[in-house]
């Protein structure tokens, strides 16, 4: 077990290593971008301690304050937020990110070192002791808006954290969170450094475009395909061997399952103990209590009403793919279509029926000019303006910056890391370094990462990505949006309840699916031609085919996820292997493979649990949003502008609900998202 921080040892820490020193690039002047380059280990070991120290001043002074009030208590709690926010989230986007081993490696425990302190933080009785004054005050009474919602909301985060424990129990409480931390970062390493390959011939990577084989062909001919997810969907839609698209897909489901099975094992166990000490009866009851659904039983009821909504067209989508096989290999089978064959015969389905080629459309989706194309339109509708700066100090020579303006003024700076490389997270997320802040210096701008592993270029061909990839690529950059748009007061306040947090992202998703947008950049990448109306427009009537296996596909893992953190029973465990093999006796169409382990490389499960019904139900509120633009226009930019300033740039300021029914005119109802699947 590693090394867990509290308080005492974290000030003896601090007071042997901390060096501060006016050259370290984090250091950096207000508001000016990090100088990534020059970063070496000691400068973020130096800049996690310096955080650390600004951190205790800062809570020293809340701790003497003789009258606590707004401004001594809650806007420095704030600032302590801010500092050590920024630190934890560099370190940690470091560790997924930097080519450097050390760095990686002094990111991990530098943000291990930080997260400590924010467990005790938030377990902090003499600190919370101080907020509660001020929430009896007189001056809290007068409070409105945001500046009340946050003293509330900070409040119930330190109870959600544990203050109000006894005091062994708080001790127990810190102890587990840590571990739980140490767990998750165990999982997340195993999970980035599995390195599996499958290796094949010339008949095994047969159906391959030409590009996937020169990436992956050794100088002896044979073909050495990494088992990751830049690789997956082309493998699995188009490999014209069983045996390959089987061999992938096992190893891709078994992906650090020989250390993370029993990771995951003792982090479910510690997550079921630490809600017992909060008095719920499940994990999933502790966490879901601060999100919008607010109890599992919610969830349960929408996952459930889901599942019946798409139970039959679930079997009708499979029965159809199950007729194509048969018709393709002149069989009479009824046997179940293998979950290794699924995406193969989708995509041949998709050839014969509908006449969509996703490879040949492919050739009309260059990343380059795909990403221009993205930039624009969200420039055009959002009212904001995006610069390229050209020579700036990155942390890998492939690693883009931008700054956002919006009429003349800086508003933010976004990086595009958009390839994968070794030990780089193999995932796509939109990461924040920087939160926005209002300080005594100015508006602090927030600054965020789009970390993606789009299919790289190579000397024969720019990177070529797929249609579903556009769609990864418009929703990840939907969430650097909602942080270039936070313009409010404190950072504590930056940032959506988890189970709303994908909507934004999501409804962007929808610009995808229009001809007049997708026409500005889908051109082809040698002739330029833009991609055929027509060939959209199939596209668009072959959407649907296979929703219900989709959205029973997702519900599945929202069930497991739920299983996990709601049904555990900690005298009578359930395997995470047996979890699926009930699960496939609720979904229309089974799906478990015997001798994987998806549990085994699943980020959600590990960093995000109860989370993934989140997806869908914020999906919900995607689709309705999206009804606005549909009426006034896709780049209607005063619609685009109230969206951002209501929306996105809302955070938990007010509450989420009542914006979204502001920006709609109306109640938000589920009738677009039932209709987008085909489901009504």
């Amino acid at each position: 077990m590693k090394q867990l921080f509290y308080l005492p040892l974290l000030l003896f820490v601090i007071a042997c290593t901390s060096k501060t020193k006016s050259e370290n690039p984090f250091l950096a002047d207000f508001n000016q971008p990090v100088d990534y380059a020059a970063v070496t280990a000691a400068d973020v070991e130096d800049y996690a301690n310096t955080a650390l120290n600004q951190a205790f001043e800062i809570l020293d002074a809340i701790k003497q304050e003789e009258t606590p009030n707004f401004t001594n208590t809650f806007i420095a709690y704030d600032d302590i937020q801010n500092v050590i926010g920024k630190a934890n989230r560099n370190c940690f986007m470091l560790y997924w990110v930097s080519p450097d081993s050390l760095i990686r490696a002094t990111g991990l425990s530098s943000y291990q070192l930080l997260d400590s302190f924010g467990i005790a933080l938030s377990a902090d009785k003499e600190l919370y002791n101080k907020m509660l004054e001020v929430a009896k005050s007189d001056e809290y009474k007068a409070l409105e808006g945001h500046r009340k919602n946050l003293v509330d909301d900070v409040i119930d985060y330190f109870e959600f954290a544990g203050v109000g424990l006894e005091d062994d129990k708080l001790e127990q409480f810190k102890k587990l969170t840590a571990e739980i931390t140490v767990l998750t970062t165990e999982y997340s390493t195993n999970m980035n450094t599995a390195n599996l390959v499958v290796k094949t011939d010339e008949k095994g990577i047969a159906g391959m475009p030409e590009s996937f084989k020169d990436t992956y062909r050794k100088e002896d001919g044979s073909y050495e395909i990494p088992v990751i997810n830049a690789t997956r969907r082309p493998v699995l839609n188009n490999a014209k061997s069983e045996a390959t698209r089987k061999d992938f897909y096992m190893k891709y489901y078994n992906r650090a399952s020989d250390k993370n099975l029993s990771v995951l094992d003792e982090m479910v166990h510690k997550r079921h103990e630490l809600a017992q000490l909060m008095e719920h009866r499940s994990y999933a009851s502790y966490a879901i209590s601060q999100k919008m659904a607010k109890t599992p039983e919610n969830v349960w009821n929408f996952i459930n009403d889901l599942m019946d909504r798409s139970h039959e067209k679930a079997i009708n989508d499979h029965e159809k793919l199950k007729v194509f096989r048969n018709t393709k290999k002149g069989t009479q089978s009824n046997e179940a279509v293998k979950p290794w064959n699924f995406g193969y015969y989708r995509n041949h389905l998709l050839k014969a029926d509908y006449n969509v080629d996703h490879e040949k459309i492919r050739e009309y989706l260059p990343m380059e000019s795909c990403l221009a194309g993205m930039l624009e339109i969200y420039q055009e509708l959002l009212g904001l303006e995006f610069k390229k700066i050209e020579q700036a100090s990155v942390w890998h020579e492939e690693v883009d910056l931008y700054e956002v303006y919006e009429n003349g003024e800086l508003r933010g700076r976004f990086y595009l890391d958009l390839f994968p490389r070794p030990n780089k997270e193999s995932w796509f997320y939109a990461v924040p370094l920087t939160l926005g802040k209002s300080t005594e210096k100015g508006y602090e701008v927030p600054v965020a990462m789009l970390l993606s592993n789009f299919t790289r270029p190579t000397d024969k061909l720019p990177s070529l990505i797929t249609h579903s990839e556009l769609r990864t690529l418009f929703h990840e950059f939907g969430h650097i949006m909602e942080c270039m748009s936070y313009n409010g007061e404190f950072t504590s306040q930056m940032g959506s309840l988890a189970d709303f947090g994908e909507a934004m992202s999501q409804m962007f998703e929808s610009w995808i699916w229009d001809y007049d947008m997708v026409s500005r950049y889908a051109k082809h990448y040698e002739t330029g031609e833009v991609l055929p109306k027509d060939v959209f427009e199939r596209m668009i009537d072959a959407k649907n085919i296979t929703s219900g296996t989709g959205t029973q596909y997702s519900l599945g893992n929202c069930i497991y996820d739920m299983m996990l953190y709601d049904k555990y029973d900690p005298e009578n465990p359930v395997s995470t292997d047996q979890l699926w093999r009930n699960l496939d006796k609720k979904l229309a169409v089974p799906s478990y493979v015997e001798g994987t382990h998806p549990q085994a490389s699943w980020i959600h499960i590990n960093t995000h649990p109860t989370y993934y019904y989140g997806y869908l139900w914020s999906e919900v509120y995607a689709a309705d949003m999206f009804t606005v633009f549909e009426e006034k226009g896709l780049l209607d930019q005063p619609t685009g502008i109230r969206f951002r300033e209501l929306i996105l740039a809302n955070g938990t300021q007010r509450d989420i609900v009542e914006a979204v029914d502001e920006f709609l005119g109306r109640p938000s109802n589920n009738e677009a998202y039932i209709k987008s699947l085909g489901l009504e």
